[in-house]
């Protein structure tokens, strides 16, 4: 018992394996790029760091809504609402009155 008081467990050791590594893949890149500084051939790829892709509002258009939709739906809850309230407040009128 008294040993196990004063007893402070190891540190475990983490070996996570490459799960998508492929080194027949790896090695014929290494030698495409070699090849191609050889012959002088650049492949040019443009990327900018300061750029921002514009996606606000491209689920919502992808998805067949459109702003004119939404403002519809918004005029007809609107007009539902309304006329809800006019029901309840004219059946409130009925049951006080009688």
């Amino acid at each position: 018992m008294i040993g196990k008081f004063f007893h402070t467990p190891k540190s475990h050791r983490f070996n996570i394996p490459y799960r998508y590594y492929d080194p027949e893949k790896e090695e014929m890149e290494n030698r495409e790029d070699r090849i191609k500084r050889e012959l002088g051939i650049h492949e040019k790829k443009e990327w900018n760091p300061n750029r921002r892709p514009n996606i606000r509002g491209q689920f919502r258009r992808a998805m067949g809504g459109s702003s004119k939709t939404a403002e519809e739906a918004r005029k007809r809850s609107n007009t539902r609402l309304i006329f809800l309230i006019i029901i309840l407040s004219l059946a409130v009128y009925l049951i006080l009155k009688f």
